[in-house]
């Protein structure tokens, strides 16, 4: 596609930002902090956005964040200050705070590099099925550690606790149901033609519920956002999807010395791959599912690579390359 097309006829490229492009480890926990690591990120996404080759839209996780938010919630409510916080409207709180934040460092960038781009957030609901077995079988942590003398409490709650593998006390554990349907897909693809670069589906987006009459309701759960972030390019009918990481490849034997990077493989070479357990179910795992997922269901290339590597993954320089079907330069090293 030339760089001077109408932004309508560009194809679509979704970038899934994973939680280091917003705060790692070694950062303090402000939000001074957490400005300065997106805008090093941003810095990262701007040769991308500066080539005009795609329609750009950004998905973020919110892990901390919304850990941040609950906790601040429990506190007040510990304090009898105020009731607890629902966890879809924790996600939606992240959603504009962190939206409000990666518009605006991405605008400043852009402008300062003389690139004139609107960029706006869209608040994205994200139906799931109420049947849908984890809400029987919890399986994702969230928020803080809790001693075992406190579980009475929160169980009163209705909070469901399990213990934490690595004995650091009693966490709560909420569904973590498969995504349906993108509720403003339709929205984000509207902006897309446009011009306008879109900030959407962030934390995995508000999981809600559907009516038989198909009025929404949020529920208490979180999504996972790679899964998501593959569900909305699949609806937007985006040519490539990126899951930026921490690490530049997907590896095989990953931290062993066998560990070995893999630079283009096919969805059905990658999932036998994680049938053999290469991939760790709480980090890569969910990555690999949704890169498999998204050119399986149509899209052109998944990309799984981390954010220093992006421009060279898209020229097929870095990075996993996961496609449909086998190519003669598959392989890896």
């Amino acid at each position: 596609m030339e760089p001077s097309a109408a932004p309508s006829r560009r194809p679509i490229l979704v970038i899934a930002l994973g939680g280091n492009a917003i705060t790692r480890a070694a950062d303090d926990r402000s939000v001074e902090a957490q400005f300065g690591r997106t805008r090093a990120t941003v810095e990262l996404l701007l040769p991308v956005i500066a080539s005009r080759r795609w329609r750009v839209v950004v998905t973020h996780g919110n892990g901390p964040q919304v850990g941040s938010v609950l906790l601040r919630s429990d506190l007040a409510a510990e304090a009898g200050a105020l009731p607890r916080l629902p966890i879809d409207v924790a996600v939606s709180d992240t959603q504009g705070g962190m939206g409000y934040m990666i518009q605006q460092v991405l605008g400043n960038a852009m402008w300062e590099a003389g690139l004139h781009q609107p960029a706006a957030t869209v608040i994205t609901q994200v139906i799931v099925d109420e049947h849908d077995p984890d809400f029987q079988d919890p399986s994702k942590p969230i928020g803080r550690f809790y001693p075992e003398g406190s579980l009475g409490d929160l169980q009163e709650h209705g909070w469901v606790m399990k213990p934490d593998e690595q004995g650091r006390g009693w966490r709560r554990v909420v569904p973590s149901p498969e995504p349906r349907e993108i509720v403003e897909a339709p929205v984000v693809a509207e902006l897309l033609a446009g011009g306008v670069i879109v900030v959407a589906c962030g934390g995995g987006g508000i999981p809600v519920v559907a009516d038989a009459a198909g009025s929404l309701e949020g529920v208490e759960a979180v999504i996972d956002k790679d899964l998501v972030s593959a569900l909305l390019a699949h609806e937007l009918k985006a040519d490539t999807l990126v899951i930026l990481t921490e690490v530049e490849h997907a590896y095989t034997g990953y931290g062993t010395e066998a560990q070995r990077a893999l630079d283009e493989v096919d969805a059905d070479a990658l999932r036998a791959l994680a049938a053999e357990g290469h991939f760790a179910p709480g980090s890569m795992g969910p990555k690999v599912e949704a890169a498999a997922r998204f050119v399986e269901a149509g899209g052109t290339q998944s990309i799984i690579t981390d954010p220093e590597h992006l421009g060279a993954a898209l020229d097929g320089r870095a990075g996993t390359r996961v496609v449909a079907a086998p190519t003669l330069a598959a392989g890896g090293r």
